[in-house]
């Protein structure tokens, strides 16, 4: 199946909210319209009570309860608002896939967002860019499940979800893979094109023609993330650690491996995505 004929199905492309499309389309303008932004959060009952759930969670350490969406704004920043929304938005937008478990990608997308953000900061990227996009980098998975479960089913029963040799035997398997579904979805859904380009290259950052930071960092942080999952000692993390895509960025190993707070710590306060 082609990945044209993959979106041709209705079921592999979920329909996202309208808040949500409005949220992506602000990537774009500097000029958004936050009051009007804020006006649709607060119309969603169930949306703004989530988002006000996450702005009082201790992560964001508010000295008092944020109690509206204008407010959570005004405290946390228009950014940091919409990468909750988003966050609650993509989970909320893909329920019920058939051979995945749902918890455990979310919690490794949620962490390789995280660690994304928490690299972001050394390396002169937009922190609420780098949290979206690797929150979005392997919803491609989702999107192939959906739309081709049968297919999809050979390949699990060969590999984990987490198995880092996955995108080679997509590839093999469909002349595609999973990172590819997931820009084209971002395309689809109207992301600005750094966003495809990023969840693309984060595959395999140092074969791409043009070196995109986002895209390592990305990676690195999925790595990290898949290390987590699959309790990776931190003697096997070191020896797997690659020195030449780090000193591309750049990025000490000691950033990643030993100052990199843990991954509960970084992601606490989202725990909304996975109830």
């Amino acid at each position: 199946m082609t990945i044209e004929t993959l979106f041709s199905q209705s079921k592999a492309l979920p329909t996202i909210p309208k808040i949500m499309q409005e949220l992506i389309a602000s990537f774009n303008d500097e000029d958004v319209a936050v009051a009007r932004l804020v006006e649709l959060i607060s119309g969603d009952q169930v949306l703004s009570a989530n988002v006000l759930r996450m702005a009082n969670s201790a992560y964001f350490e508010v000295p008092y309860t944020v109690a509206t969406v204008a407010d959570a704004v005004a405290k946390l920043g228009f950014t940091n608002v919409r990468s909750l929304v988003i966050s609650i938005g993509l989970t909320g937008s893909f329920k019920r896939i058939p051979g995945i478990d749902a918890r455990q990608f979310w919690r490794h997308s949620l962490h390789t967002a995280v660690v994304s953000r928490h690299l972001s900061a050394q390396v002169a990227i937009k922190p609420d860019l780098a949290f979206t996009v690797g929150l979005m980098h392997a919803i491609g998975e989702l999107v192939m499940h959906l739309g081709m479960p049968q297919e999809m089913q050979q390949v699990d029963a060969a590999l984990g979800l987490l198995d880092p040799n996955r995108l080679t035997t997509e590839q093999a398997t469909f002349g595609y893979t999973h990172a590819d579904v997931g820009a084209e979805l971002a395309r689809r859904w109207k992301f600005p094109n750094l966003f495809s380009k990023a969840i693309a290259g984060a595959a395999n950052p140092l074969a791409q023609a043009d070196f995109d930071p986002l895209a390592a960092v990305v990676h690195i942080a999925a790595w990290r993330s898949r290390a987590e999952e699959n309790r990776v000692s931190t003697k096997d993390q070191e020896s797997d650690w690659s020195s030449k895509l780090a000193a591309k960025i750049p990025l000490s190993r000691n950033a990643v491996l030993q100052d990199l707070p843990s991954l509960a710590t970084l992601s606490q306060g989202y725990e909304i995505l996975f109830s």
